[in-house]
């Protein structure tokens, strides 16, 4: 490296070091605690309501984009449709790949640029969709958002700020209220499609503009964490000379690469630990099923012979009972610890899929199956959630941001081939078949792992946890 090149980075980083100095001598604003953990659970009504726009108005995009109008020259049956529509949304999931190498950043420039920008790009996302007139079109919003949410910077803002024995229940609080944001989507339906399903573009223009609004509350009013600020200044306070000089000694430097930030080194560090290590493959195993979970139950209750009000009325009780479940959740997560309710959430979630299917063939009142539905959905997330906080209660605040950018990479392996199962799947079976032989499967072996062979988490002081 040029001795020019050593000295721009030398300045940059002693650049930020004064910056993160100043913010560390200001401290923070009165109130500044509150006001963070409201941003967090308006952005957290964002993220969800993002996530799940698109299977909540699922069957009337299959409907209106491949079974009333032509896409490659023909158009398709409902459940033809849904399987090309499925296949497209998998190819859309390349940009995950980058996504991690995103998130990493959180490590280098801070946790708030991307705590705004991801809000941003998510809102821009559901805009797009809503001025969408043709198929191509839809698809690039659905992939600007499928880029942008779940990114889980507003995550470790509650794990680096909240208390460590209030940490689980804040967390749950916090999620509970944006799941229970999430009634705005049954709302948006009733409200604007009422009994018309041609009118679902409607449904993604608000929540895209209550984004907008909410990325400017994060710009003016969140700062960065201070577990971040502290640990930044206690990096760049080494001489840059001096880390290099360690890089070079062939022993520290071994130990430097589980350090390193970066997506990359995160993976590596996930895998020099067992521990870590039999975490994300019970990771990768239950994110096999994350398709089947999250994506079909509307278009299911569509195939049953639900009217749209019908499944309207079904979509009401997810956003509560999922909330009502994750709030409980917390106090459980820090009373048992995580590895239980990751094991009580996976039992939930088989048991009540089956019930789901069980109410629609036998013809159950809409809200029933609408509670079905939101219990083995609420299972499911609560399981995964767990799994996440985990794997950031394991790693060191240096490289955390790093490490959850390399757990998101490694995970969407299981999501990909779940892709391919339940597009496979439903060549050969029913929607609600091929869902259902893959998520009791994969749900429950990845709960046997994780309760066998994982270290519970329950506890642990995050600024205390060393490197290897």
């Amino acid at each position: 490296m040029s001795t020019h090149t050593t000295e721009k980075i030398i300045a940059k980083e002693q650049k930020q070091l004064l910056k993160l100095k100043k913010k560390q001598a200001k401290g923070n604003y009165k109130l500044y605690f509150a006001v963070i953990l409201f941003l967090i659970a308006f952005v957290n009504i964002i993220d969800e309501v993002s996530s799940g726009l698109p299977s909540y108005v699922q069957s009337s995009i299959v409907t209106d984009f491949l079974v009333n109008s032509k896409f490659l020259g023909k158009s398709y049956s409902f459940q033809e449709g849904l399987s090309l529509h499925t296949t497209i949304g998998a190819l859309s999931y390349v940009f995950g790949v980058v996504t991690p190498f995103y998130k990493a950043l959180a490590d280098k420039f801070g946790r708030k640029p991307l705590f705004a920008f991801s809000t941003f790009g998510m809102s821009l996302g559901m805009f797009v969709a809503f001025l969408s007139n043709n198929y191509i079109m839809f698809l690039i919003g659905y992939s600007i958002m499928g880029f942008f949410m779940g990114h889980d910077i507003q995550i470790i803002y509650v794990l680096e700020e909240a208390p460590t024995k209030l940490r689980a229940r804040i967390y749950s609080v916090l999620k509970t209220l944006g799941i229970l944001g999430t009634v705005a989507i049954p709302a948006l339906r009733d409200l604007l499609m009422q009994n018309d399903p041609e009118r679902w573009r409607l449904v993604f223009l608000v929540p895209a503009l209550v984004g907008f609004i909410a990325c400017g509350l994060v710009i003016a009013f969140a700062k960065d964490t201070k577990v971040f600020i502290n640990e930044r200044i206690a990096y760049l306070s080494i001489p840059y000379e001096e880390r290099q000089e360690l890089k070079k000694l062939k022993k520290e430097e071994a130990k430097a690469d589980t350090k390193k930030q970066g997506v990359f080194n995160g993976i590596k560090y996930i895998f020099s630990n067992k521990d870590t290590r039999l975490l994300i493959i019970s990771h990768m195993v239950f994110d096999v099923a994350i398709a089947s979970v999250g994506l079909f139950y509307e278009s299911i209750m569509h195939l049953a012979g639900l009217s749209t009000q019908q499944t309207t009325d079904a979509l009401y009780m997810i956003p509560f009972v999922y909330s009502g479940v994750t709030l409980l959740s917390g106090f459980v997560a820090d009373y048992i610890g995580r590895k239980k309710t990751v094991l009580i959430g996976s039992v939930m979630c088989v048991g009540c899929f089956v019930l789901f299917i069980l109410g629609l063939n036998k013809g159950f009142a809409p809200y029933l199956i609408g509670i079905f539905a939101g219990l083995y959905q609420s299972g499911y997330w609560i399981g995964r959630d767990y799994m996440n906080i985990m794997m950031t209660e394991k790693v060191p605040t240096e490289i955390r941001a790093s490490v959850v950018g390399g757990e998101g990479l490694l995970v969407t392996v299981g999501m990909a081939l779940g892709y391919v199962l339940m597009i496979v799947g439903m060549e050969l079976t029913t929607v609600a078949n091929a869902c259902l032989v893959i998520i009791v499967p994969c749900v429950s072996i990845a709960a046997i792992i994780m309760m066998l062979k994982v270290k519970e988490t329950k506890g642990t002081e995050l600024d205390e946890i060393k490197s290897l």
